[in-house]
């Protein structure tokens, strides 16, 4: 089948990728020329593993091409996926002027039936308003549908994520389109993937619910690791032991400096947003992202009492920039806020992280970048750990120790054991851990 991708971002060029992977033509379409040249020549924009060797194969093999001509792509494909950018806007709703735009120049250019996919995160009713669009801008009347097909990649992981999902959300009740969609996910069905046939309205509203949940549950085991801190209580043990109970489960209940990313923070945003226009409140989720918030500041309490009270004057080195490990996505990385939450109060910042360096500095650029823990921790009052890289878990803490002005550690990320800290001669602070 020839698809059409409109966006080479994180989720575009997953998605187009594994298309291609799957035996089908694919064009994954940019206007930024620059963009699509670097990935003519096999530089990809972003990391992710795995990824690389997957667009080198399927460039290979002819079934993956990068362009800028989205009206040729256009017309060859019988599916065209929109999967650009829809960044929050100050009242947190999300900007959809790129899936508008896509969805203007697609109609301009339609001349036969089409099944036009939203790929992208968008609130509820995004999909009429995208068919009205193109519709609005069609030359001649044109059938086409269009489809809610929301993505569920977690960062690090996409590659995996896409061929093996928990599921397949086609949002569309028109018959064509669902035989379409369920032939581009064939592959899938083969191997027992759940394909979920719903309304437009009820598929977009899927994603933010399940985002919403994840963030939920990332927030819930942040207020039990204070609460275990006032009590003296063991965050990891209430975790294990809630995690224990198959209608909890485990994943999301890691403590740590909050949630961040592409995803889970633009979407609280957006479904509160959502709500807001619906005339109903979301209480739960306002409190989410309250709590979310007010971790960052738990984090800064943490190093300010390492450090013995005042931060002014302090050097601070900083394990970790990415908001999670196995990805270089700065996008609301805890990191973010911890920094520039510390260069508030006059400290200077060592950092490093092993993926993130090159898209950090665009956000951080007024930071000291090290080339490895050991030049991070030099001349510091205190090391904080904030992505939890594989690279920090096995480090030479005696080394360590004897770069350090003071040997204070915040593992934001409970990566270590606090007693052996301890014994390594470090004042250690973990989230949610008793005193060791």
């Amino acid at each position: 089948m020839n698809i059409c991708v409109v966006g080479t971002g994180y989720v575009g060029l997953v998605v187009g990728t594994c298309f291609a992977d799957f035996g089908n033509y694919v064009v994954c379409v940019d206007k930024d020329t620059a963009k699509i040249e670097a990935l003519r020549r096999g530089e990809l924009p972003i990391y992710e593993v795995g990824l690389t060797d997957f667009v080198r194969r399927n460039k290979q093999a002819g079934r993956l091409v990068f362009s800028t001509d989205l009206p040729e792509a256009v017309r060859r494909s019988l599916v065209v996926f929109i999967a650009v950018g829809t960044a929050s806007t100050g009242n947190g709703s999300p900007d959809l002027s790129s899936v508008f735009g896509v969805a203007g120049e697609i109609g301009r250019v339609l001349t036969e039936y089409k099944v036009i996919v939203n790929k992208s995160t968008v609130p509820v009713g995004t999909g009429a308003r995208v068919a009205e669009t193109i519709r609005e801008n069609l030359a001649e009347p044109v059938d086409f549908t269009v489809v809610s097909n929301p993505e569920f990649l977690r960062e690090g992981t996409a590659i995996d994520d896409f061929l093996h999902p928990d599921r397949v959300v086609i949002g569309t009740d028109n018959s064509r389109a669902q035989a379409i969609l369920k032939d581009v996910y064939r592959p899938l069905a083969l191997s027992n993937t759940p394909i979920l046939q719903t309304t437009r309205e009820t598929a977009e509203l899927i994603k933010y619910a399940a985002n919403a949940f994840l963030a939920m549950k990332i927030s819930y085991i942040n207020e039990m690791a204070h609460l275990c801190e006032l009590v003296g209580a063991d965050v990891g043990h209430v975790a294990m032991g809630i995690g224990a109970d198959a209608r909890i489960g485990p994943s999301f209940l890691q403590p740590g400096p909050g949630y961040g990313g592409s995803c889970l923070p633009k979407d609280t945003r957006a479904l509160l947003a959502t709500a807001q226009e619906a005339g109903c409140g979301l209480k739960i989720i306002d409190a989410v992202v309250q709590v979310n918030q007010e971790q960052l500041e738990r984090i800064i309490d943490k190093i300010r009492r390492g450090v013995g009270g005042s931060l002014k004057g302090k050097t601070i080195g900083v394990l970790g920039l990415a908001f999670k490990a196995n990805t270089d996505d700065m996008r609301e990385a805890p990191a973010v806020g911890v920094i520039r939450r510390l260069l508030e109060e006059s400290t200077s910042i060592r950092a490093y992280d092993p993926v993130a360096e090159h898209q950090a500095r665009k956000i951080l650029p007024d930071i000291r970048y090290e080339s490895s823990p050991y030049e991070a921790a030099t001349g510091c009052d205190a090391l904080v750990v904030l992505t939890e890289w594989n690279e920090f878990r096995d480090l030479d803490f005696d080394g360590i120790r004897g770069r350090m002005r003071a040997p204070v550690l915040i593992d934001a990320r409970n990566m270590y054991n606090p007693s052996t800290l301890v014994r390594a001669g470090f004042v250690y602070e973990g989230v949610g851990r008793k005193k060791a």
